[in-house]
């Protein structure tokens, strides 16, 4: 006799285990459930601030989880600066504006690996300035 209370659980995909993986290597967090909770506050944060085609091509690229956490948000109407970004996901959190900012490195490293650097370049044109250091990558200013 089967237990029908028992809430049914799809495994997921072996991309997004890979995904979870590297973000718990590279955020050192002692979990996988500490690195997906860390996946699905800034993949959402994400979905709130990319629109146009760089949202929808970094969903082709991403596993089908973490597309439908960043697809699953409404792009906000007031884009967020990248320091904005992160005091917004630690409001929402409740964690440490350092814990938030860990994490966001820790999952915008995994998500640049799968955007790869062209469409990575197009995405922070696209976000206004603070997410390149987000990022991994240089804030570059023009000159005046």
């Amino acid at each position: 006799m089967s237990d029908h209370s028992a809430p049914l659980r799809q495994p997921y995909g072996r991309a997004y285990q890979q995904m979870l993986e590297q973000v718990r290597y590279e955020g050192a967090y002692p979990t996988r459930e500490k690195a997906e909770e860390a996946v699905r506050l800034v993949l959402a944060g994400l979905g709130r601030q990319l629109t146009g085609d760089e949202r929808v091509e970094l969903a082709a690229r991403l596993p089908v989880e973490a597309a439908r956490i960043l697809t699953g948000q409404i792009p906000g109407t007031q884009p967020l600066g990248g320091w904005a970004f992160v005091k917004d996901l630690a409001a929402r959190s409740g964690a440490s504006l350092a814990t938030t900012r860990w994490d966001t490195g820790s999952v915008f490293s995994a998500v640049a690996a799968h955007a790869g650097p062209d469409l990575l370049t197009r995405i922070l044109h696209q976000l206004p300035s603070g997410y390149a250091l987000l990022f991994g990558r240089a804030e570059l200013t023009q000159a005046a």
